[in-house]
């Protein structure tokens, strides 16, 4: 789901992560809304990645839930952060 207007998650990812692409089964499953962005296939994407966490990341996904960043599809702390930003399925 890709909703960039009320989207307060953006997902970095790659294509071949299978994290990243369950991550986003799952967000699809509850109908949260979110941007996906390929760091390998956009330049921008990763650079935007590398300012968010300090030049440092070690591994994908990285999931930014309102300013929260998340590494790894941690299923509780994105709950968490989904819950405490108030973030609700797309209607």
């Amino acid at each position: 789901m890709n909703d960039s207007n009320s989207a307060k998650i953006t997902i970095y990812k790659t294509s071949w992560c299978a994290f990243c692409h369950t991550e986003m089964q799952w967000l699809d499953k509850l109908g949260i809304p979110y941007i996906a962005k390929d760091i390998e296939a956009d330049k921008s994407a990763y650079e935007e990645l590398m300012s968010k966490t300090g030049g440092s990341f070690s591994g994908v996904p990285v999931t930014d839930v309102a300013g929260d960043m998340i590494l790894g599809f941690d299923r509780p702390r994105l709950q968490d952060a989904i819950n405490r930003h108030e973030i609700v399925a797309a209607a």
